[in-house]
């Protein structure tokens, strides 16, 4: 008699079909450590441009604009991230 528990085959046939091998817990892991690693890349890149540009030679309206607009740029990325960290379990 065959038990009622698919066999790992079937299983990752299944997972497979669904489009969805990783669990919310391994999508949370692998986000984390996505959003340390975007935003210390990011920051360094920001710090590079700003310096590259000189913008703390110009007038304090541009160095403010920078700033914010840098400032604020992450979170697009990271909101990404983090929808796709929430998403529920599918199967």
């Amino acid at each position: 008699m065959r038990s009622m528990r698919p066999s790992g085959a079937e299983f990752l046939r299944s997972r497979l079909e669904i489009g969805q091998l990783m669990t919310m817990r391994m999508r949370k892991l692998i986000g984390t450590v996505l959003l340390l690693v975007m935003i210390t890349v990011y920051t360094l890149l920001a710090m590079i441009v700003a310096v590259t540009l000189e913008v703390n030679t110009t007038s304090e309206w541009v160095e403010l604009a920078y700033y914010v607009v840098a400032g604020l740029l992450w979170v697009v990325p990271a909101a990404w991230i983090i929808w796709w960290m929430s998403r529920d379990d599918e199967g």
